[in-house]
């Protein structure tokens, strides 16, 4: 599933490649997957542009020009979105392959094309994730409900520390929870677990201060690097700048079952199911 550094790297690349072109037509193959009246979603995105390019969390938000709208756009587990311009693309969200190379593909389902030819597809394969078309007020009132986020102003000590209170839940369901962290997925909560040297099955309300302060700065470290390296989940796609996902070769954990801890070099990594997730740790060097 696409987390905070992919969402952001591909927010980054296509406000490189959008901002301020005309879209001349919206083209809708699975209407359920938008969340608007289908005439209302084209009539109120044809003739704009998009002024700016927001995210929080996993959520993208494409701010329309001349109005008032937002669009957002959330890839959910499978989501993609795929800028195309002549032979060029930009593709980001779950992992590509050759054949998403091919556009539009049998997993295509909103389209929007821009008056200088160039393309962007919304691609999902499970179909869980959605475009919405909402008002300034209604994206107020989505991003509201969304948590801290590591590397943002209101990612704090103090503000960290506090959703930690009075929480008898397991640390991975909390670094999972959107209404108190955004952004973090399966992949980067089982690294950030790792990079504390805490298991991801501790209970929260058990951990020491030392033990939040070393989850605190993890989360920066982690997001930091990933973002740098641009992310994971889609790097076997190679963009218009010949760059591609890295910070698949830095998991220390995920992905890692069975094999030796790059970090104790003594533990096995072993992976269980911890709220419904695939949990990847080192039973030796963290506790």
């Amino acid at each position: 599933m696409p987390e905070l550094p992919e969402v952001e790297t591909i927010r980054g690349d296509l406000e490189k490649k959008l901002l301020h072109k005309k879209i001349v037509k919206v083209e809708i193959f699975l209407p359920k997957l938008v969340k608007n009246d289908v005439y209302f979603f084209k009539n109120n995105l044809s003739g704009k542009s998009f002024s700016r390019i927001d995210r929080i969390g996993k959520l993208l938000l494409f701010s329309l020009a001349p109005g008032n709208f937002w669009l957002l756009i959330h890839l959910k587990m499978t989501g993609q979105l795929l800028y195309q311009k002549k032979n060029k693309i930009i593709a980001g969200g779950h992992s590509q392959s050759q054949l998403d190379k091919i556009l539009p593909s049998k997993y295509s389902y909103v389209i929007f094309t821009f008056q200088d030819g160039s393309r962007l597809f919304f691609n999902d394969m499970r179909q869980f994730g959605y475009v919405k078309l909402v008002s300034a007020p209604e994206k107020e009132l989505i991003v509201a409900e969304y948590g801290i986020e590591p590397l943002q102003p209101n990612f704090t000590k103090k503000n960290f520390v506090s959703i930690f209170k009075n929480r008898k839940t397991i640390l991975k369901a909390l670094l999972l929870n959107q209404k108190f962290i955004a952004g973090i997925g399966n992949i980067y909560a089982d690294e950030i677990c790792f990079a504390a040297k805490i298991l991801p099955s501790r209970r929260v309300y058990k951990l020491t201060a030392v033990e939040i302060d070393a989850l605190y700065s993890a989360c920066q470290k982690v997001i930091r690097k990933a973002i740098r390296l641009r992310g994971t989940t889609f790097n076997s796609f190679i963009d218009s700048e010949g760059r591609q996902g890295n910070f698949l070769k830095y998991l220390y954990v995920f992905g890692r079952e069975k094999k030796i801890c790059k970090r104790c070099h003594q533990g096995v990594i072993k992976k269980i199911r911890l709220v419904g997730r695939g949990t990847h740790f080192c039973p030796y060097c963290q506790v």
